[in-house]
């Protein structure tokens, strides 16, 4: 028990010294510290002031007005000018196909053919039929001229002739179901067929599109409704190159979508090369008009606040907060359409450390 009594006291003692250290040297820095004191000033007011010293080296515009056009950039889908799945109307074999697959295909040119035997022996026996019912109708004719006939006779072989001719015609219009013939130049994709078949009125043969022009289908926000006009000129650009392609639109739908709050338009773009691909995806550029005489700024320049938006400005070597209205954004600038007058100096960098009359010096850039 003395072992341990001996042992905390000198814990004790060991504590106590160290209290005693550690005061002595405090003050020992205090008072080193109240001698600095004594020396002159002015360079610690200085670093605390601020304002006296030359001041945060920022970067700034001189505002002038330039003529802005007014872009929207937006996605779309690149369409075929006409597309359709060929189909056959009729079922059958098929007996012929007569395409190469990939191939430029013109109007009216038959594509496949289906078996048409059996239509083909129908056509015969009516054709004789009506023949036969043309000479017998000839003869009535005659035989009424003389008054060996009644007219209700005559009136029953006419009838049966014009409804052999009606058979003939219904029959011809089945036969030429049994080709099916392209509806529209174009290039025909791959065939889904092959020859001795069966085709029922189901079975997607191929895909004939025409791919010159092509459309470019996109939507546009409705508070830009008022803006777009036919005949308006896009450029628009495909992910699979890097060349700027042009198109005029030519159709706007009449009623906005609203669920999207939307309008959808279409525009036509020449592909005599056949570089633009239906269903590719296209980033489109909208011109919807010029400004004249409008004051741009960087977009780094405007700063949100709860209100609206900020920048500042260097007056007198010193920065000064202005509140602005803000137009159009683009990628680099942003339109102002009120707050600032041409001459301003604009601060361009800096700006989320900037505090009004806070000692600024601005190097002048050129504003994009």
């Amino acid at each position: 028990m003395k072992k341990r009594y001996i042992f905390y006291i000198i814990l004790l003692i060991g504590i106590v010294y160290l209290v005693y250290y550690r005061i002595s040297e405090n003050k020992k820095i205090q008072n080193q510290g109240g001698g600095g004191g004594k020396a002159p000033s002015g360079k610690g007011m200085s670093g605390r002031g601020g304002n006296d010293g030359p001041g945060m080296a920022v970067e700034g515009i001189v505002v002038g007005q330039t003529d802005f056009n007014s872009d929207l950039e937006i996605s779309g889908n690149i369409e075929a000018n006409e597309s359709v799945v060929l189909r056959s109307e009729v079922p059958g074999l098929v007996t012929g196909i007569f395409f190469k697959e990939g191939t430029n295909v013109s109007k009216g040119t038959v594509l496949v053919k289906i078996n048409d035997s059996d239509i083909q022996a129908q056509l015969k026996d009516v054709l004789t039929k009506q023949t036969l019912s043309a000479t017998s109708e000839n003869r009535a004719k005659q035989l009424l001229e003389k008054g060996a006939i009644s007219q209700e006779e005559y009136d029953n072989a006419f009838a049966a002739l014009q409804s052999l001719k009606a058979q003939v015609q219904l029959i011809r219009a089945q036969l030429a179901k049994t080709s099916v013939i392209a509806p529209f130049s174009g290039k025909i994709g791959l065939r889904n067929i092959s020859t001795g078949e069966y085709l029922t009125s189901s079975t997607a043969i191929a895909n004939l599109m025409s791919v010159n022009p092509v459309k470019i289908s996109f939507s546009i926000p409705e508070k830009y409704m008022g803006q777009i006009k036919l005949n308006s000129e896009i450029s628009f650009t495909t992910s699979g190159s890097a060349k700027i392609f042009k198109g005029k639109v030519f159709a706007v739908e009449p009623g906005v979508n609203q669920q999207t709050r939307t309008l959808q338009i279409k525009a036509l773009g020449q592909n005599a090369s056949g570089e633009l691909l239906p269903g590719s995806f296209a980033q489109i550029k909208l011109t919807l008009n010029t400004i004249k005489d409008a004051i741009l700024v960087p977009t780094e320049a405007v700063i949100p606040v709860l209100k609206g938006k900020i920048v500042y400005v260097s007056k007198n070597g010193k920065a000064q907060q202005v509140s602005v209205e803000a137009g159009t954004r683009t990628a680099e600038s942003v339109l102002i359409t009120g707050g600032l007058n041409i001459g301003d100096t604009v601060l361009t960098t800096g700006a989320m450390s900037l505090k009004p009359d806070a000692a600024v010096k601005v190097k002048l850039v050129k504003n994009k």
